[in-house]
């Protein structure tokens, strides 16, 4: 049995062998922390003046990268978010982060 989600946008096909493309979203595992390579800047492009810490170069799960990115936000007592690989810290905190990071394992971190 088909699900039909998997044939949006094909209206019709003559191919007897047509086969549908599904989509696979697939995660990548998340590395040893003292593997990944984070990248902690300052960022005031887009914001209306305003600075925040962009942390990028994080490698693993959705989960994994929200749950660093509470962690930070919670330790600096900021809002921010975390998505696309990325995570924003609202406020210049890069030495802090860096610090928080390290205790963490995450050894190669490093201000840029």
């Amino acid at each position: 049995m088909s699900d039909w989600k998997d044939r949006l946008n094909v209206v019709y096909s003559t191919n007897p062998d047509f086969k549908y493309e599904k989509e696979e979203n697939i995660e990548k595992d998340t590395p040893d922390k003292a593997k990944q390579q984070l990248r902690i800047s300052l960022d005031k492009r887009n914001r209306k003046g305003k600075a925040v810490t962009l942390i990028t170069g994080f490698i693993g799960t959705i989960a994994d990268l929200e749950e660093l990115g509470k962690f930070l936000k919670v330790k600096c007592g900021v809002g921010g978010s975390a998505k696309d690989g990325e995570i924003i810290v609202q406020g210049d905190f890069r030495n802090k982060i860096l610090e928080l990071l390290q205790k963490e394992g995450y050894v190669k971190a490093r201000i840029i």
